[in-house]
Protein backbone atom coordinates (compact mmCIF):
# COMPACT_ATOMS: atom_id res chain seq x y z
CA UNK A 1 0.00 0.00 0.00
CA UNK A 2 1.45 3.38 -0.73
CA UNK A 3 1.41 5.79 1.51
CA UNK A 4 -0.04 9.48 0.15
CA UNK A 5 -0.36 13.13 0.55
CA UNK A 6 -3.30 15.07 -1.02
CA UNK A 7 -2.98 18.69 -1.50
CA UNK A 8 -4.42 21.43 -3.83
CA UNK A 9 -8.00 21.94 -2.74
CA UNK A 10 -9.57 25.21 -1.28
CA UNK A 11 -12.61 27.86 -1.85
CA UNK A 12 -13.55 28.14 -5.28
CA UNK A 13 -15.96 30.20 -7.06
CA UNK A 14 -18.42 28.06 -9.31
CA UNK A 15 -16.73 27.70 -12.86
CA UNK A 16 -13.29 28.49 -11.17
CA UNK A 17 -10.39 25.80 -11.49
CA UNK A 18 -8.26 23.86 -9.07
CA UNK A 19 -5.32 21.52 -9.37
CA UNK A 20 -5.08 18.85 -6.83
CA UNK A 21 -1.57 17.01 -6.28
CA UNK A 22 -1.05 13.58 -4.57
CA UNK A 23 2.41 12.56 -3.41
CA UNK A 24 3.33 9.07 -2.97
CA UNK A 25 5.84 7.12 -1.38
CA UNK A 26 6.95 3.80 -2.24
CA UNK A 27 9.25 2.44 -5.53
CA UNK A 28 6.30 0.75 -7.47
CA UNK A 29 4.28 3.59 -8.00
CA UNK A 30 5.04 3.58 -11.65
CA UNK A 31 3.03 0.06 -11.90
CA UNK A 32 -0.33 0.93 -9.84
CA UNK A 33 -3.08 2.01 -11.10
CA UNK A 34 -4.06 5.44 -9.19
CA UNK A 35 -7.90 7.00 -8.88
CA UNK A 36 -9.19 10.34 -7.14
CA UNK A 37 -12.45 9.70 -5.18
CA UNK A 38 -14.45 12.46 -3.26
CA UNK A 39 -16.58 12.29 -0.13
CA UNK A 40 -19.41 14.20 1.21
CA UNK A 41 -21.03 14.06 4.18
CA UNK A 42 -23.82 11.98 4.64
CA UNK A 43 -22.89 9.89 1.32
CA UNK A 44 -20.58 6.96 0.23
CA UNK A 45 -16.97 7.82 -0.97
CA UNK A 46 -17.55 7.80 -4.61
CA UNK A 47 -14.94 7.25 -7.59
CA UNK A 48 -14.19 10.16 -9.39
CA UNK A 49 -11.55 9.25 -11.86
CA UNK A 50 -8.36 6.99 -12.25
CA UNK A 51 -5.66 6.16 -14.26
CA UNK A 52 -3.55 3.06 -15.40
CA UNK A 53 0.26 2.46 -15.38
CA UNK A 54 0.06 3.22 -19.05
CA UNK A 55 -1.78 6.51 -18.20
CA UNK A 56 -5.25 5.26 -19.69
CA UNK A 57 -7.40 7.50 -17.76
CA UNK A 58 -11.69 7.01 -17.06
CA UNK A 59 -14.18 9.16 -15.39
CA UNK A 60 -17.56 9.15 -13.89
CA UNK A 61 -19.80 10.85 -16.00
CA UNK A 62 -20.46 13.84 -13.36
CA UNK A 63 -16.49 15.18 -13.82
CA UNK A 64 -16.22 13.93 -17.81
CA UNK A 65 -15.22 17.03 -19.77
CA UNK A 66 -14.18 18.82 -16.62
CA UNK A 67 -11.54 16.95 -15.01
CA UNK A 68 -8.05 15.81 -16.17
CA UNK A 69 -6.40 13.01 -14.00
CA UNK A 70 -2.60 12.32 -15.03
CA UNK A 71 0.52 11.18 -13.69
CA UNK A 72 4.36 11.76 -13.32
CA UNK A 73 6.01 8.65 -12.22
CA UNK A 74 9.36 10.43 -11.79
CA UNK A 75 7.93 12.80 -8.88
CA UNK A 76 5.55 9.43 -8.02
CA UNK A 77 2.49 12.14 -8.15
CA UNK A 78 -0.92 12.06 -9.26
CA UNK A 79 -2.67 15.04 -10.56
CA UNK A 80 -6.30 15.82 -10.84
CA UNK A 81 -6.96 19.31 -12.69
CA UNK A 82 -10.53 20.54 -12.36
CA UNK A 83 -12.06 23.10 -14.38
CA UNK A 84 -15.65 24.26 -14.33
CA UNK A 85 -16.34 23.85 -11.25
CA UNK A 86 -19.65 23.29 -9.89
CA UNK A 87 -21.45 23.75 -6.27
CA UNK A 88 -22.17 20.07 -6.46
CA UNK A 89 -17.72 18.89 -6.66
CA UNK A 90 -17.56 20.24 -3.16
CA UNK A 91 -16.19 17.22 -1.30
CA UNK A 92 -12.78 16.16 0.75
CA UNK A 93 -11.27 14.24 -2.45
CA UNK A 94 -8.49 11.61 -2.00
CA UNK A 95 -6.44 9.71 -3.95
CA UNK A 96 -5.60 6.12 -3.53
CA UNK A 97 -4.33 3.05 -5.44
CA UNK A 98 -6.88 0.31 -7.39
CA UNK A 99 -7.33 -2.10 -5.94
CA UNK A 100 -7.53 -0.48 -2.56
CA UNK A 101 -5.57 -2.43 -0.04
CA UNK A 102 -6.85 -2.81 3.58
CA UNK A 103 -8.55 0.68 4.97
CA UNK A 104 -5.99 2.89 3.76
CA UNK A 105 -6.89 6.34 2.97
CA UNK A 106 -5.14 9.50 3.25
CA UNK A 107 -5.79 12.98 4.76
CA UNK A 108 -7.66 14.34 1.97
CA UNK A 109 -8.05 17.49 0.95
CA UNK A 110 -11.19 19.56 0.92
CA UNK A 111 -12.74 21.56 -2.62
CA UNK A 112 -15.64 23.87 -1.53
CA UNK A 113 -17.13 25.96 -4.76
CA UNK A 114 -19.48 28.20 -3.80
CA UNK A 115 -22.24 29.75 -6.37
Amino acid sequence: QVQVVESGGGLVQAGGSLRLSCATSGSIFSTLRMGWFRHTPGKQREWVASITSSSSTNYADSVKGRFTISRDNGKKTVYLQMNSLKPEDTAVYYCNQIPQVGTYWGQGTQVTVSS
